[in-house]
């Protein structure tokens, strides 16, 4: 018996397996009671855009970069180590900066970190950093493993060029 191509019946089957895929990604989000290991697989994260200026004080400095998600699920931005001192995360909301504890990477999107908004804040420096120099992090997320980046140290006065979105295969970008 041949069943008619295309038409209403023949994309049903998929309708209810978008759906159900779709169920199983949100209850994948929801909390402690999944174990699967597909929540975790969801977010492809990579890293671009990275740069430190030379900062003017011994003590404090900033550092810029895009978290770029190629992944149909969202993560988090947990938090930063180095070794080359203490990082925090800053958001800039109407020009205002304050540390939080997590900053979403959107599915399929981007977490910028720009002069003038979302920043780490690198404090109690062992050494200043110096132009020609590099600065290693290490970012942590609510679901994806941990990611190491360098981060080079520009001239204070850098400016990214347009489009600072993280072309993260370069990595002198």
């Amino acid at each position: 018996m041949r069943r008619p191509a295309g038409g209403a019946a023949g994309r049903r089957p998929a309708l209810a397996a978008v759906a159900v895929i779709g169920a199983l990604a949100l209850a994948g989000c929801g909390g402690s009671d999944s174990d699967s290991g597909s929540a975790d697989s969801g977010a492809e994260l990579s890293v671009g855009s990275a740069y430190i200026p030379q900062p003017v004080s011994d003590s404090m400095a900033a550092g810029f970069l895009t978290i770029t998600n190629e992944g149909g699920t969202a993560d988090e931005l947990t938090s930063v180590t180095s070794e080359a001192g203490e990082v925090t995360v800053h958001e800039t909301v109407d020009g205002t900066m304050k540390e939080v504890d997590r900053l979403e990477v959107p599915a399929h999107g981007q977490l910028v970190f720009k002069s003038g908004g979302n920043h780490l804040m690198f404090e109690k420096l062992k050494q200043q950093p110096k132009q020609g120099q590099s600065v290693t992090v290490e970012l942590h997320f609510a679901h994806s493993g941990p990611v190491t980046v360098e981060l080079p140290v520009k001239a204070a006065t850098y400016q990214p060029t347009a489009g600072h979105s993280g072309h993260s295969e370069d990595p002198g970008h």
